[in-house]
């Protein structure tokens, strides 16, 4: 009897309820210019010239002194933005990112229970912050809502009429 062999979707060679792989395909890890980089994360060069003196992000070199990162420095990129955004020192942030798997940032088992005492600190700090943001809109708000009530309305209307007669 013959095996018959046919071609799956996924452009593997089957035989017999086996899939076996049609060729070796290996892709090309993609590599991107600072610029580019730049481009697709919102991030300055300079702020990323940063990153690599800080040791956060660290891109190959082209034999002629470019820098390449690749396709998970994007991620990287992100993340340290937001720790920044979150008012964490780069020096920290140095602390936290070897903890960090990439791309999505969930803790691996590098996280000590020092930098967890650390991190707990600076969310702290932050809902803190969170707290006075609060509010502060909250006094916004009442101002806002004072300032457009009818009192406040009929008020600027009879100046603006006042200021229309004058003129």
């Amino acid at each position: 009897m013959i095996a018959e062999s046919m071609e799956h979707p996924s452009g593997r060679e089957r035989d017999r309820g086996t899939v076996r792989p049609h060729m070796d395909v290996r892709f090309k890890e993609q590599r991107v210019k600072i610029g580019e980089l730049s481009r697709r994360t919102g991030v300055s060069v300079r702020s990323l010239r940063y990153y690599e003196e800080q040791g956060l992000c660290t891109p190959t070199r082209t034999p002629g002194g470019q820098r390449e990162y690749t396709d998970d420095a994007i991620d990287r990129v992100i993340l340290i933005q937001q720790l920044f955004a979150a008012g964490i020192r780069s020096a920290r942030i140095g602390q936290i990112l070897p903890c960090m798997q990439a791309p999505e940032g969930t803790p691996n088992e590098r996280t000590t229970i020092r930098l967890a005492n650390d991190l707990t600190a600076e969310r702290d700090r932050i809902e803190a912050m969170i707290a006075d943001l609060v509010r502060s809109r909250t006094l916004l708000d009442e101002i806002i809502s004072a300032a457009t009530s009818d009192g406040a309305t009929a008020a600027s209307t009879g100046n603006a009429r006042k200021a229309e007669q004058t003129t």
